[in-house]
Formats: structure tokens, C-alpha cells, sequence
């Protein structure tokens, strides 16, 4: 489980982000000034921390300078009502991968994390095909069929099934799917997944109703089964 430690001194913002990443079902540790973010960061070793700048004690830009010039190298995101360039581009010189601006959206930071995230645990690389049952798809030149049948499918349903493939067995989210696949940053829904995820089902599933590849998990996303 990928463990994130929140250092934050406002109690509503540190309640929120708290709530919302073990949604996620990220670990989350949390603190509230500067010195105890620091000493949680090397006690603890959390994979990410989500770093307020204006902290009592030691700031979040010296909490992130003392955690570079020691070689540190978790990833930091910083938070911050300030949002001249000048701040901004200070905290990211400091070392910081990612910052935002208060107030910001929830889903876009949560979006942030998991971007962060994926570059710490890289998936597979891409199938150039993929063959199960009597069907085989060659990405590469989006093509498909299902025994002798040529199977016609759109550049974003080879897309899902190329990114479920090169994960296969493992449970991927719907947002990470509209980050990968559609590149969103910022949507509405993710009913186009599910949509997607249908129409992939009456095309390559024996029998659509009780897939046994592109399996649903409740709540969270899909995976594919070989």
C-alpha cells in the first residue's frame, strides 16, 4: 500500500485530503508543523508527502531544502495559497515534484498523487498484440479479429484494452484510465470508461453478460484476465 504523509496546519484542509486518500485506499500519516513533518518523513519513509509551505515552525520550503541536501529523494508536492511564479518556481528549484495552488480541486490533486505515483511504480511496458481465446489484436495496426472475424474497435477502446493488457491481472482505476488513455485531467465522469469497457465486452467476450476477461471490480475499476 503506497503510504502518504499529509503535512498540513489547517485542520479542515488536513481533514479533508485525509479522508479523501484513504478513499483511495492510500496509507496516510499526518502532521501539522514543519519540524514533525520532518521527522515523520525519516522515521517513517512515506512514498510521497503532500507539503503545505506556510507551517509554524520550519516552513515546508526548509522542511524540502534540509530533505534534498540530505539525498532524500521522496517526492515532495507542495501546497500553497501563494501562487506568484516566483514562489512557485522557488519550491520546485528547492526540489519539490509537483505544487498547487489553494484553493484547488480535490480531484486534481488527488489526480497529481496518482500521476506522482505511477512514475514511482511504472507499468509494463505496452503489448504490441495480444491473443486470448480466438482472439488476437495487433496495436499496432489497430486491427482485430475474433476467429475469422475481423473485429472493428475504435482507437480508444484498443487504447483501454492495450493499458488493461499491459496490467493485466492488476485492478486499475477509472481515473487512471481517463489520465492514460484520454490524457484528462479535469472531467466529468467516468462513465465513458464503463461505456468503453461495454463495448469492448460485446465485441471480444464469448459471452458479454459474464465476461471472463475484462472484469469489473466494484467500485474501483477494471482488470484483464488472460
Amino acid at each position: 500500500m503506497t503510504r502518504v504523509l499529509i503535512v498540513e496546519d489547517d485542520p479542515a484542509i488536513l481533514r479533508g485530503l485525509k479522508d479523501n486518500l484513504l478513499i483511495e485506499s492510500y496509507e496516510v500519516l499526518t502532521a501539522s508543523d514543519g519540524e514533525a513533518g520532518y521527522r515523520l518523513v525519516r522515521e517513517q519513509k512515506p512514498d510521497l508527502v503532500i507539503l503545505d509551505l506556510m507551517l509554524p515552525g520550519m516552513s515546508g520550503y526548509e522542511v524540502c531544502r534540509r530533505l534534498r541536501q540530505e539525498g532524500n529523494p521522496t517526492p515532495i508536492l507542495m501546497l500553497s495559497a501563494r501562487g506568484e511564479e516566483a514562489d512557485r518556481v522557488l519550491g520546485l528549484d528547492l526540489g519539490a515534484d509537483d505544487y498547487v495552488t489553494k484553493p484547488f480541486s480535490v480531484r486534481e490533486l488527488l489526480a497529481r498523487v496518482r500521476a506522482i505515483v505511477r512514475r514511482l511504480n511504472p507499468p509494463k511496458a505496452l503489448p504490441d498484440e495480444l491473443r486470448f481465446d480466438d482472439v488476437v489484436v495487433d496495436f499496432r495496426r489497430y486491427e482485430a479479429r475474433r476467429g475469422e472475424q475481423r473485429v472493428e474497435m475504435t482507437r480508444k477502446e484498443f487504447g483501454v484494452l492495450q493499458y488493461l493488457a499491459a496490467r493485466s491481472g492488476e485492478v486499475v482505476r477509472r481515473d487512471e484510465l481517463l489520465e492514460e488513455v484520454w490524457d484528462y485531467q479535469n472531467y466529468p465522469t467516468t462513465r465513458t470508461v464503463d461505456n468503453h469497457v461495454l463495448s469492448l465486452r460485446a465485441k471480444i467476450e464469448g459471452r458479454p453478460a459474464e465476461p471472463r476477461h475484462l472484469i469489473t471490480v466494484h467500485g474501483v475499476g477494471y482488470k484483464f484476465v488472460p
